[in-house]
C-alpha cells in the first residue's frame, strides 16, 4: 500500500512539473492532479506494458521511437479520463511527454523513496 502510494504521489509530482513548466498544460485543482496521477499510474502499470508489447515490432524498425508514441498515448488517455486534466495542442503533447520522460529519467538514477517498485526497487536490491 505504500508503494502504491508513493507511486501515486511521484506520478503527481510529474504531472505538476508538467504543468508548471508548460503554459499548455493546464490542471483545474489539486484534486485533478491526484486524479490524473492516479490514472496515469494505473495506465502506466497496466496498458503500458501490453502496448510495447505490441509495439515492438515497430520499436524496432525504428530504433525505439515507437516508445515515445506509447508514453504520449498513456497522456493523451490520461487528459481524455480526468476532467480539469488538458493539454492544448499536439505540440504541447509532445513536450509534456518529453518532459515526463526526463523526470523519470532523473527519479530512475537519483536514490530515495520512489524506487520501491518495478525496475527501479530492482536496481536499488542489487546496488545496495
Amino acid at each position: 500500500m505504500i508503494r502504491l502510494a508513493i507511486s501515486w504521489l511521484t506520478n503527481a509530482l510529474v504531472l505538476a512539473v508538467v504543468a508548471a513548466v508548460l503554459s499548455g498544460v493546464t490542471v483545474k485543482n489539486v484534486g485533478a492532479l491526484l486524479a490524473a496521477a492516479a490514472v496515469f499510474g494505473v495506465l502506466n502499470t497496466i496498458l503500458k506494458p501490453l502496448l510495447r508489447f505490441v509495439a515492438l515490432p515497430l520499436a524496432i524498425l525504428t530504433f525505439g521511437v515507437a516508445w515515445f508514441f506509447v508514453s504520449l498515448l498513456m497522456l493523451v488517455i490520461t487528459k481524455g479520463i480526468v476532467h480539469g486534466f488538458h493539454i492544448h495542442g499536439f505540440w504541447a503533447l509532445v513536450e509534456a511527454t518529453l518532459i515526463v520522460w526526463i523526470v523519470n529519467l532523473v527519479l530512475d538514477f537519483t536514490p530515495g523513496p520512489w524506487q520501491v517498485t518495478g525496475k527501479r526497487r530492482r536496481r536499488r536490491l542489487r546496488e545496495g
